[in-house]
């Protein structure tokens, strides 16, 4: 039969603590027989495209270049 998890206040914290000011990612708890062992945090950034301000004197080419 399986143990209960039991979660303390000190590994509360620190799974608050991972999740705080979290917008893209993940956190993962790692449990190894019953017990937490491990917190992982992965955080993703994420940047919105700005558009590309083409100028009229530059040659079409070099304005696709640009937007790579």
């Amino acid at each position: 039969m399986t143990k209960p998890l039991l979660i303390d206040e000190t590994w509360n914290e620190r799974i608050v603590k991972s999740l705080n000011g979290l917008e893209y990612g993940l956190v993962q708890i790692v449990v190894h027989d019953g017990r937490i062992v491990q917190i992982e945090r992965t955080e993703r950034q994420r940047f919105d495209k700005e558009p590309v301000r083409e100028r009229a004197d530059q040659p079409v080419a070099k304005r696709r270049i640009a937007r790579h």
